[in-house]
């Protein structure tokens, strides 16, 4: 394994940065959850690195079980001494990495604490992520066949944003409706991004399309 200094690339960079051979490490502790696969790990020398985790693609801000995925990644690993395998940087110069973390109930919490516990796959585990078969040809084969298995077994179980009928994944969700998701206020109302009352909606529940948020 291999510790390194961070080159954080460019935001408009158009492509990954991948790094051959075997992975990278940091470790530092939680200080931050952007959402349901994004943290943000303070390392021992005080500096701050953005974690999109790996093999996963969990639902986004305003999306059904968004709030849900980010609690339960924030229950995981917030303020938790984590290590994050990394081989690769996404386009905005975020770390693409797989987060481990000591299981809960060990009783165990500093730096020195077995981190054995995948978070990654926990969240498939718990029904509140995708397996990113976009770049799954990216994680290893035993990685690649656990997280595909975590996904079915959740489908299966009905478990976290598989209760839903019919899930839109986040990768969809982001080419939604133009000008935004259709908003569903909390008087029960739907908005679509057309309508002359759609800016005025702060407080609502998020739909990808006008026929999701009228059949909910």
């Amino acid at each position: 394994m291999r510790y390194v200094r961070i080159l954080f690339a460019p935001p408009l960079l158009a492509a990954s940065i991948a790094f051959a051979g075997e992975p990278w490490i940091v470790s530092g502790r939680v200080v931050g959850i952007s959402d349901g696969d994004t943290i943000t790990v303070l390392d021992r020398d005080h500096r701050q690195h953005k974690i999109r985790l790996a093999g996963i693609d969990a639902p986004e801000k305003g999306q059904p079980f968004g709030d849900r995925s980010k609690q339960s990644l924030s229950r995981a690993v917030m303020g938790q001494e984590v290590k994050v395998d990394w081989t690769k940087q996404d386009r905005y110069g975020r770390i693409v990495g797989k987060i481990w973390v000591a299981p809960p109930g060990t009783g165990c919490t500093g730096p020195t604490c077995p981190k054995t516990l995948d978070v990654n796959l926990a969240q498939l585990t718990v029904g509140l992520a995708w397996h990113y078969k976009e770049f799954e040809k990216e994680q290893s084969p035993e990685d690649r066949g656990r997280y595909s298995f975590a996904e079915q077994e959740a489908r299966a179980k009905k478990a976290g944003l598989w209760s839903e009928p019919d899930p839109v994944p986040p990768w969809e969700w982001r080419h939604g409706p133009k000008g935004g998701p259709v908003k569903k206020s909390k008087s029960g109302i739907c908005h679509a991004p057309e309508s002359a009352s759609y800016q005025s909606v702060k407080n609502f529940t998020a739909f990808p399309t006008l026929d999701a948020c009228l059949a909910s």
